[in-house]
């Protein structure tokens, strides 16, 4: 049969993109739909823009800094229309530039949401196509839980456009969305509340990190409403302000309330069901290790697969996918020591295992760990501390885990994934000479290990 393309994605974000350009790059007739905008949720509504809110926030920090540096300024004041305003255009354009890379490798977009109508035919809105293969990347969006009154609250799709800043906000969930945003709000300027179920911030990262960011964010004036959970929220007139009502029957006033309790695969609507195509007990397409779905001809990644949902992840996934299957050049992804970082207020960043994960899969451990305050705030008089930790197999001396709590931690972490990645050993860390002064040097000056705790006896029997 003649198929109107070689590659049909559904999905035009980082990882449908990449697969799309490099499958068309290895001579394949490709398309792509998409019902929003090209970008995905990186672009449009998740870490570019993000980001610059972050930069946006931080300059509040800066001006008061400024001031033990001899600078005099007049208080600022600042405008959220502007920065959401100027973050938007960013957006547009990146938007703009996703377009003309499709349309420079050649790569036909079909504006419509894609739905599998047999394991070769997609419809877009009225329009029908085929494909030899198909590849799904259409991502994850945020989920607010059933509760009364969860039509008040918003996500963080919808936190990029708000008409105003509220001066009260409430953030729900305690991952990184949930601390990056209440960072955002509190530097702009806003009472945040942040809402956890449980005791700290950040579950699954390495537990003095998570610590050291929990109790940053405290000392910057977030209020930290931990082992909580909403019960339901009321609204006189279905409008600000809010009342929040906890499952232990206490409350609190609010403006604006932000859920960031987690995100769940784009599978329904698709025709994953009329095909065939399994999804796993998390609810994400079931794939293999070359990304292959249930069915020979469909594949799909990134966030829809719920493996590691990290843009970079998304890209390598859909580019050893273009490779394998276009390129005659067989590879699967590698999901080993990917480094990852939270855009909280201290940055959080690592690579590599926690110290719990390594204590689980290796046994003896040196572990090595560095607190301090940075240089630029001993003359501001700022209390931020950072805090680094190299973990290390005492059988082979591979540093196996590299974390951070500090400025510009994702910046430090990114360069030592690279060491990490090609099995570095402490003894290399220690040979290599520091950039004096910097934060970074911490990384390689680190010679004692922590004293580990004598290991348990065994009860006589």
């Amino acid at each position: 049969m003649a198929y109107d393309y070689d590659l049909f994605v559904i999905g035009a974000g980082s990882g449908g993109v990449r697969a799309s350009r490099i499958a068309a790059g290895h001579g394949a007739r490709v398309g792509i739909c998409e019902d929003f905008r090209v970008g995905g949720t990186c672009v449009i509504r998740g870490c570019v823009p993000k980001k610059l809110l972050v930069y946006g926030s931080k300059f509040a920090h800066e001006f008061e800094d400024a001031a033990a540096y001899g600078w005099t300024l007049a208080p600022p004041t600042h405008s959220w229309a502007t920065l959401r305003d100027n973050v938007a255009k960013e957006v547009d354009r990146l938007n703009g530039v996703y377009i003309r890379l499709l349309e420079g490798a050649g790569v036909k977009l079909h504006m419509g949401r894609g739905r599998l109508m047999d394991r070769h035919t997609i419809a877009i809105g009225e329009e029908t196509v085929t494909a030899e293969k198909i590849l799904i990347a259409t991502g994850g969006a945020p989920v607010v839980p059933e509760i009364r009154g969860r039509e008040f609250a918003i996500t963080s799709n919808e936190a990029f456009h708000l008409p105003e800043l509220p001066k009260r906000i409430t953030v729900v969930g305690g991952g990184y969305i949930a601390v990056e945003f209440a960072g955002i709000f509190n530097g702009l300027g806003a009472h945040v509340d942040l809402v956890l179920r449980r005791d700290r911030v950040l579950r699954g990262f390495d537990e003095e990190c998570r610590t050291a960011v929990h109790e940053s964010l405290k000392e910057s004036g977030i209020k930290m409403r931990t082992e909580m959970q909403i019960d339901c929220i009321e609204a006189t007139n279905g409008k600000a302000p809010f009342t929040v009502h906890t499952q232990l029957g206490g409350m609190f006033e609010t403006d604006l309330v932000m859920y960031a309790t987690g995100r769940a695969p784009n599978t329904s609507g698709i025709g994953l069901e009329k095909v065939g195509v399994q999804l796993d007990k998390a609810g994400a397409i079931a794939v293999d290790e070359w990304s292959k779905t249930t069915v020979d001809n469909i594949w799909a990644v990134g966030d829809v697969t719920d493996r590691i949902n990290l843009t970079p992840v998304a890209l390598m996934e859909g580019h050893c996918f273009a490779d394998t299957e276009f390129g005659k050049k067989p590879r699967k992804a590698d999901h080993r020591d990917v480094p990852s970082a939270v855009f909280c207020q201290p940055e959080l960043a690592n690579v590599g295992l926690t110290e719990e994960e390594a204590r689980m899969r290796l046994g003896e451990l040196k572990v090595f760990t560095s607190a301090f305050r940075p240089m630029k705030y001993t003359v501001s008089s700022r209390q931020q501390r950072t805090f680094m930790k190299l973990i290390v197999d005492a059988a082979t001396d591979k540093v196996v885990g590299v974390h951070m709590v500090g400025d510009d931690a994702a910046e430090l972490i990114q360069g030592l994934a690279v060491a990490v990645k090609a099995g570095a050993t402490k003894a290399q860390f220690d040979a290599t000479v520091g950039i004096h002064p910097t934060a970074g040097e911490e990384f390689v000056t680190m010679r004692t290990a922590r004293v580990e705790p004598a290991p348990r006896q065994k009860a006589a029997e």
